[in-house]
């Protein structure tokens, strides 16, 4: 999840540097929307303390 949301950071900053504000802006939000859902779920996953299971 974090590294999808760092690689469309980096689609939405390499577009934003041709000036591509359409693409860039959308790259971008979709990057912090992403980031955003990554970091809720491993607060979930340390508030219910879960592990995983061997085999």
């Amino acid at each position: 999840m974090l590294y999808y949301s760092l690689l469309f950071l980096v689609v939405g900053l390499m577009t934003g540097a041709l000036n591509f504000a359409g693409v860039s802006a959308g790259a971008v939000q979709i990057s912090w929307m992403l980031f955003l859902v990554g970091v809720v779920l491993l607060v979930i996953h340390w508030i219910t303390g879960r592990t995983t299971r061997p085999v």
